[in-house]
């Protein structure tokens, strides 16, 4: 069975991957991660991660993928007992310098696409060294793809849908160079998704406020069946640092596409994956290589035309009824209204189906009141409530 991967950065990000059909889950801890950014786990929750994970029958994976250096070797050991005690599957790396000490934990291992291994030759190299499976590099295109996957003997990992780096498996020194903030640190502060002004030499002017490297997101569910031909063993969406229903929703459209990969309904696949956070589509380099189509010039962050509107809050949750009472502190809610509750550990979403105020049936809460509604699933008082809408 093909693996659908899904990144997570809190307990309401996992869930939203498994729930929505995720085999697996990545993430990083608030140490040694490509995304230094993220409101990470901490180690321990470890465990919990990995006793929720296997209990819904799907893996997760902890990355430890920046360059690590000399002072921080006994650091990432300590991480990795911590990982092996705790019951995680494996461990993504992209610094060689920690293979030894995988093995010698008789901890399992990934190779992170920012060893940028584009061939069969380094993918069976890193085999001989240990690895259970290589994330390839992003610049490989469906034609190679199906090539190396024939002749490797490791499983092979590939991302399918997410935001993508203007540089070489992201291996960019803009953001130190500019920032003292390194990319390969995880901790890049995008400088190429803003607004450049670019001269030559003789003062010509090149670009002129464009935002000429910010690259749109790949997104490859009009072709997601050939990638699954290619025989490749995972399929990995990226996002460590998006919500919850970006996470939810991405997931349950490439679940759909993997279990019945019907050509009419790619129209509306692509449909509802924009609704969520996207920089405009791209193939990325998977049909060739990329052009000036595939930068998103004129906006920085997404072109989604639904917002997810704050409603207000949840009050209290009675479970045997399966109704939540929630206050509307900053707008109304109308039947048929598409809600996300979110919280800590909290994600749900789902339509309207009815409100009750003081016991009587409503079509409409307004701003100021508060309201009885009915859900699918579990709410903790302080959850959020948000509308999505469209403008």
């Amino acid at each position: 069975m093909i693996e659908l991967l899904a990144p997570c950065h809190d307990w309401a990000t996992l869930k939203a991957g498994i729930d929505s059909g995720a085999n697996a889950v990545y993430f990083g801890i608030n140490s040694l991660s490509m995304r230094m950014n993220a409101k990470d786990f901490k180690s321990k929750d470890l465990k919990k991660i990995a006793q929720h994970c296997h209990s819904n029958k799907a893996k997760a994976y902890l990355t430890l993928n920046s360059i690590i250096y000399e002072n921080e070797l006994k650091k990432s050991e300590k991480i990795i007992k911590q990982a092996k005690v705790a019951g995680i599957d494996a461990i993504i790396i992209q610094d060689l310098g920690l293979i030894p000490i995988l093995k010698k934990n008789k901890m399992k291992f990934h190779i992170s696409t920012q060893a940028s291994a584009s061939n069969s030759e380094s993918a069976n190299t890193y085999k001989k060294l240990g690895a259970d499976r290589v994330i390839l590099a992003r610049e490989v295109s469906l034609k190679d793809l199906a090539r190396i996957v024939k002749n490797s003997k490791i499983d092979l990992e590939v991302f399918i849908h997410g935001a993508m780096c203007a540089s070489i498996s992201g291996r960019c020194f803009l953001s130190g160079a500019i920032y003292n903030k390194s990319a390969d640190r995880g901790e890049c502060m995008q400088p190429c998704r803003q607004e450049w002004t670019v001269k030559n030499k003789y003062g010509e002017l090149i670009y002129d406020n464009e935002r000429f490297m910010n690259a749109k997101d790949l997104c490859t569910i009009t072709f997601l069946d050939k990638i699954i031909k290619a025989g490749v063993k995972s399929l990995k969406i990226e996002g460590r640092m998006k919500d919850a229903n970006y996470i939810s929703t991405v997931v349950k459209i490439y679940r759909q596409a993997i279990d019945n990969y019907d050509k009419p309904k790619i129209n509306s696949w692509l449909k509802e994956l924009s609704t969520v956070y996207n920089r405009g589509f791209s193939a990325g380099f998977y049909l060739g290589k990329p052009t000036s189509k595939d930068i998103e010039y004129e906006k920085d962050g997404s072109i989604s035309k639904t917002r997810k509107i704050p409603i207000g809050t949840v009050k209290n949750y009675y479970k045997r009824l399966g109704v939540a009472e929630i206050h509307l502190n900053h707008n109304d809610l109308s039947i048929d209204d598409e809600i996300i509750i979110e919280g800590k550990t909290t994600f749900l979403k789902q339509k309207i189906e009815s409100i009750e105020i003081n016991k009587k049936s409503v079509n409409k809460a307004v701003k100021g009141q508060s309201a009885a509604i009915k859900i699918k699933g579990t709410a903790r008082k302080n959850d959020l409530i948000f509308k999505l809408s469209n403008f």
